[in-house]
């Protein structure tokens, strides 16, 4: 096995396209033999791949039982690796390591006549280098991970007993080529099939549809391969478009007028190709990409994506990816107003494309490339620019392009990802373009943008993008070179921005104003769709999520690779809430005695969607009509008296293939909040109820409690633990509160008094060690036995050298947490810069829903803009009334911050009893600095007075 070449996999024919064909197939998927081996040069030199004779039984008893697919490394036979962008081996290329495990597969089939006389054996993904053998002979190589290989087995197949052995490296030449951001998992892990080729039937077809905005019309430009003699014929058939002729010598074929096809309205017609032998069906979706005046057109109509980059990931099973566990992640994709996904940084599972164009989402395709661990080398020996590789580079792109062409939803090739610049790319992209020259070609890598047809970049800061959606308003600088002149004639693209790793990101509704001010903006794709946990069960029976590091590698990237939108088990985290409310259909502005409802469309009117209005207890419809794509109406009130609050939500009407009707698409929300009136006959508090010594809080009507304590540092975030970009010269948060102290602030009395009506405390909160400070007057009154109010004026001394995670009062209460009841932003949590999604009402949680289960803890949980919160524990309740003009936010966890930030893993924080409240006047925003920019200026806490008045009570 030659695992040390820059070519391309040998012996399998050319690369087609994927067909849903009436020829037979049989799954080889199921249970093989198995054998691991450290290396080749431990590898037994047995005759593994020979047929077994009658009398020499089975392999010896250094094989087992083995799932295809799979990757070996969850079968028993080595461990998961996670990096991010560095190889785990010397960068050598192209050699793999010596210590590079190999696992040799066994299966004995039998075939039956139709595959006989014509048959391919197909395998859709092995990592990341296999030799193949059938009953004895080489059929040759595979390179390229997740792209398809196909290996003519006519007249090779027995009626019984034939054995197919596969010997599989988990590293080669390949490999170089395959750094992508996520666990290496070797093994066979997608479907192995015999599929039978017709002597006359059809080994390829490409229908490359059109579609002409100005009269409705589509065409078809059909490319077909006959198996058989030349000249075989074929018929097309569409019966919704009256088509049933002769396509045996394929071209241009007018359909007249159609429907077309879009992320919006996914509508495809049904077609099939029938020769003597075969039939293929396809769903053709009609439909124009192309660039205008630097904007991104389907259809002749401008568009932006709301998207998403997408791995491919089962907590339980790496990359083997089953029927629902796409569709779960498409729907909701779909749900959250998601139109977009780019498949980083490969292929996927080809059963996933036909879910993009039946449901509608609009995809870049990527090829499987990617040689990011060069960066650490300068880029010294990189592939992209080494012709030796470039045979290489080309049959991924061909095979990748081949096998999905057919697909409506692909509105864009993509080379690759972070694998520098170079003529490999140039040739993939030229060989693309005359192949294919339908769908545009997109790569980040090259931001002069020579051979693409988008400007793509990752992370740019708000201030770029709005310069890039600024510069092609006035003309090109007399100095332009030819290269910028071309650049500035593209769309923008963001192929990844808002870094959706812990508590984040935030600045999504920053991005979206700026996507939506400038038409050479298309919008982006959010890294990433989901978290790459893989499952673990602790010593306590707990199931957790583990990350890099946690099997022993030497080179890993730690929990880098827990940056999604919904956890490994799809569940939705706060990010993605938000980022659905910014990727909404609509805009909804609730006014003083008018709604403004905003068509996001592209297309559609807002026929499809039904308004409804509440406020108090009163709710009823809105008739909006059909707003057209692209425009605004201003709708009448209902006649009412003034609300408190007054909510419209924007509702699907009917049922859709992702969503039954109800489900909400986009809300509005205006509020007229007063604040809650203070009691009035107050008096001065016990002094038992108060420690003697810190004069803080120690009882309160039977209910056992300790606080307030001034904070002003939260349990760092992931953002927190990174500079961000436009700070990368700084530190990040994380570091700089360390340094300055807050995590070990200690607080002294300064002053107190009792008098008849009231408590008076004055305390200074100083980080250990340094001199600056936060200053508190504390006024405590009595209104009765069992409650307190208690009014704080917080004031800055001194300088401090760095901003706040958050102003605000923490408090411990005896007795493990309950649940939470508040008024106030909900149901889920909301920070500054990721609030939205989020609408004021009436709410509550259970003990679970405190917090954010992040795989690594951190800082979660806040609910903003409370007016009345009832923090449930075992050992009674706390009703917090805010008295003052703005609400607080109020956070509630079974841990302390401390235990939070000392933690690695969420499964195993151990909590103590206890429930931990904070009541923050200001909180910083979360920002994006893990990958991008850090917290924006406007969400920033520099040191700052604050004041809160609060009414404590007992009980419910």
């Amino acid at each position: 096995m030659n695992i040390a070449r820059k070519g391309p996999g040998t012996g399998a024919r050319s690369p087609r396209a994927r067909l849903q064909s009436s020829a037979p197939r049989q799954s080889l998927n199921g249970t093989w033999r198995f054998r691991w081996s450290r290396g080749l040069a431990v590898a037994p030199a047995d005759a593994w791949n020979q047929p077994e004779q009658p009398d020499s039984g089975v392999p010896g008893d250094d094989w087992t039982d083995i799932t295809v697919p799979a990757h070996w490394v969850f079968e028993g036979h080595g461990r998961p690796a996670y990096t991010n962008t560095r190889f785990p081996f010397a960068i050598d290329p192209p050699n793999p390591p010596d210590e590079n495990p190999i696992g040799d597969y066994r299966l004995v089939f039998d075939a039956s006549p139709q595959f006989r006389s014509g048959a391919v054996l197909r395998f859709d993904g092995i990592e990341s280098a296999a030799e193949v053998w059938l009953n004895g002979e080489l059929l040759g190589e595979t390179r390229g991970s997740r792209l398809t290989h196909e290996f003519d087995v006519t007249g090779k197949l027995n009626a019984t007993g034939n054995l197919l052995a596969v010997r599989v490296a988990q590293f080669s030449d390949a490999s170089y080529l395959e750094d992508q951001d996520m666990w290496w998992l070797p093994g066979i892990f997608r479907d192995v099939d015999l599929v039978a080729t017709p002597a006359d039937g059809i080994w390829d077809a490409f229908a490359v549809t059109d579609y002409e905005a100005a009269d409705g019309t589509g065409t078809i430009d059909l490319f077909i391969d006959v198996a058989g003699a030349a000249g075989a014929d074929v018929r097309l058939s569409i019966p919704e478009l009256d088509i049933d002729l002769d396509a045996s010598s394929g071209g241009v074929i007018g359909v007249g007028e159609v429907e077309p096809w879009s992320a919006e309205n996914p509508r495809l017609y049904t077609a099939t190709l029938t020769a003597p032998g075969e039939t293929v069906t396809l769903q053709l979706g009609f439909r124009r990409i192309e660039v205008k005046d630097s904007v991104l057109l389907v259809n002749g109509t401008p568009i932006q994506f709301h998207g998403v980059n997408r791995h491919e990931h089962d907590p339980e099973r790496g990359r083997v990816m089953s029927p629902e566990l796409m569709k779960r992640d498409l729907l909701l994709m779909k749900q959250h107003n998601v139109n977009a996904v780019r498949t980083s940084h490969y292929p996927p599972h080809p059963d996933f494309l036909t879910l993009t164009d039946e449901l509608g989402l609009y995809v870049i395709l990527e090829c499987d490339l990617e040689t990011h661990g060069f960066e650490e080398i300068g880029w010294k020996q990189n592939p992209s620019a080494d012709p030796g590789w470039r045979s290489a580079y080309v049959d991924r792109m061909q095979r990748t392009v081949h096998r999905d062409k057919n697909h409506a939803s692909i509105v864009m090739w993509s080379l690759g990802n972070e694998a520098g610049t170079g003529t490999d790319l140039e040739a993939m992209a030229a060989w693309t373009r005359g192949f294919d020259p339908s769908r545009l070609i997109h790569y980040e890598g090259d931001w002069s943008s020579t051979y693409v047809d988008v400007y793509s970049r990752m992370y740019a800061s708000h201030r770029e993008v709005r310069q890039i959606g600024e510069e092609v308003l006035v003309p090109a600088p007399f100095d332009a070179t030819a290269a910028q002149v071309h650049r500035r004639s593209l769309p923008f693209i963001q192929c990844e921005y808002a870094h959706a790793m812990g508590n984040g990101p935030g600045g999504l509704q920053e991005y979206e104003e700026l996507f939506d001010a400038y038409p050479r903006l298309a919008g982006g794709f959010i890294w990433e769709w989901i978290e790459h946990g893989l499952a673990v069960t602790g010593p306590d029976g707990r199931r957790g999520y583990a990350y890099g590091g946690d099997f022993g590698e030497d080179v890993h990237d730690s929990n880098f690779v827990i940056d999604g939108l919904v956890s490994a088990d799809r569940e939705v985290r706060p990010g993605l809430v938000a980022l659905a409310h910014w990727y909404s259909p609509v805009r909804i502005e609730v006014l003083d005695a008018s709604v403004r409802i905003t068509n996001r469309y592209a297309f559609a009117d807002l026929s499809g969607l039904r308004f409804v209005w509440s406020a108090d207890a009163q709710s009823g419809d809105l008739k909006v009509g059909d707003v057209p794509a692209g425009q605004s109406a201003e709708v009448p009130l209902p006649d009412l008296d003034l609300p408190e609050i007054l909510t419209v939500e924007a509702l699907l009407a009917s049922d859709t293939a992702w969503a039954q009707a109800g489900h909400p698409v986009g809300r509005g929300q205006r509020l007229w909040l007063n604040p809650a009136e203070a009691p009035a006959d107050l008096h001065a508090p016990a002094p038992e109820a108060f420690d003697p010594v810190t004069l803080r809080l120690r009882s309160l009507g039977g209910l056992t409690l300790d606080g307030p304590q001034v904070g002003v540092w939260r349990a760092p975030t992931d953002n927190d633990r990174y500079p961000g970009w436009d700070e990368r010269d700084l530190p990040p948060y994380a570091e700089r509160w360390h340094a300055a102290g807050l995590d070990r602030a200690r607080t002294r009395v300064v002053s107190s008094s009792w008098d008849e009506d009231a408590l008076r405390v004055a305390t200074r909160t100083t980080p250990a060690g340094r001199d600056f400070s936060v200053d508190a007057d504390l006024v405590w009154r009595r209104v009765s036995a069992t409650a307190l109010t208690l009014d704080v004026t917080l004031t800055p001394f001194g300088a401090w050298p760095v901003e706040w995670a958050r102003l605000g009062l923490d408090f411990v209460l005896e007795g493990a947490p309950v649940g939470l009841d508040w008024q106030g932003q909900g149901p889920g949590p909301s920070y500054p810069d990721l609030a939205a999604g989020t609408f004021w009402g009436s709410h509550s949680v259970e003990a679970d829903g405190l917090y954010t289960p992040h795989v690594k803890p951190q800082e979660s949980g806040a609910r903003a803009g409370v007016r009345e919160a009832l923090i449930r524990t075992s050992g009674g309740a706390l009703k917090v009334t805010v008295l003052s003009a703005e609400g607080v936010a109020v956070t509630v966890s079974p841990w302390s911050r401390d235990t939070l930030a000392a933690t690695a893993h969420h499964h195993e924080l151990e909590a103590d009893g206890r429930t931990h409240l904070s009541l923050d006047v200001f909180q910083s925003g979360v920002g994006t600095a893990t990958c991008g920019p850090g917290v924006l200026p406007r969400y920033r806490l520099t040191p700052r007075p604050g004041r809160v008045t609060l009414l404590l009570a007992a009980g419910e």
